[in-house]
């Protein structure tokens, strides 16, 4: 399994996107890196999405992003129960309603859990969803078979905020953390993601050069820094714009790769 990280009974984690909110290549775009992923190069990227598989708990996706429909067949499934979602933008939740209509046709009712805010924003422009999908408030970390899921609120720049999930498996001595929105964490938000196995961290840009103001994530060089500060065992980063040429060197620490379709690591 590439990239694995083997701990028996663990959760089996698998990229299904790892691009930024217009996924690559962009529509408008003829660069080297737009060109290569038109090809179905190794930059080609849909928007950002993991699929989980964990003994204790089955099958759960995080976001629902726009890509949803051919991701699913990418990957040769059929229906999803349950959903965990970062926050309400576009490129995490555009799919939503594809999923309660496959719920409708096969009579099933999903599951998608979320802050209290998350699920009102979504309802509030959806309403219809809730005929198919039980959306379920996080109000305190909550227990999924095994591991105990914990969900806190992170800066997301110029776009608001996002919430990520902290993963952890007590009895294994486990953690990890899914983050893929985020930019100037405080030390109260960077809190929890310390003493990690595996840290999954957006990061649009390898330098971003744009004034921080109008930026809402993370560049590489930031995740690098972070990575120093919070010294994960692994990190892996999503949410890439056209803007990384995964094919090239960065020189990136060695714990530090970005996360292409298809990779799996087991927490």
């Amino acid at each position: 399994m590439e990239g694995s990280m083997q701990h028996a009974g663990g959760t089996e984690v698998t990229f299904w996107g790892t691009g930024d909110s217009m996924g690559v290549p962009r529509v408008y775009c003829d660069c080297a890196v737009c060109t290569e992923a038109r090809r179905g190069g190794s930059n080609r990227r849909t928007r950002s999405l993991v699929h989980l598989s964990d003994p204790s708990y089955g099958t759960m996706l995080i976001d629902c992003g726009p890509d949803w429909r051919s991701q699913m067949e990418a990957a040769n499934m059929r229906h999803i129960d349950k959903m965990l979602l970062t926050h309400a933008h576009f490129d995490h939740i555009a799919g939503l309603a594809e999923w309660a209509d496959s719920c409708r046709w096969l009579n099933r009712r999903g599951e998608a859990y979320a802050k209290a805010e998350v699920i009102a924003e979504i309802v509030n422009r959806f309403p219809w969803l809730e005929r198919n999908i039980a959306f379920k408030p996080i109000d305190e970390p909550f227990n999924l078979g095994a591991w105990k899921i914990t969900c806190w609120k992170v800066n997301h720049g110029k776009n608001g905020i996002s919430f990520a999930f902290r993963f952890d498996h007590e009895a294994a001595g486990k953690a990890w953390v899914y983050c893929p929105d985020a930019i100037n964490l405080t030390p109260e938000q960077l809190a929890p993601m310390h003493d990690l196995q595996l840290l999954i961290l957006g990061a649009s840009f390898y330098q971003e050069p744009y004034p921080m103001e109008t930026r809402s994530v993370y560049d590489v060089t930031e995740a690098c820094e972070l990575f120093g500060k919070l010294q994960p065992e692994r990190m892996l980063l999503t949410h890439m714009s056209h803007d990384i040429d995964i094919r090239r060197d960065y020189s990136l620490p060695a714990a530090v790769s970005f996360a292409k379709a298809g990779l799996q690591v087991v927490v």
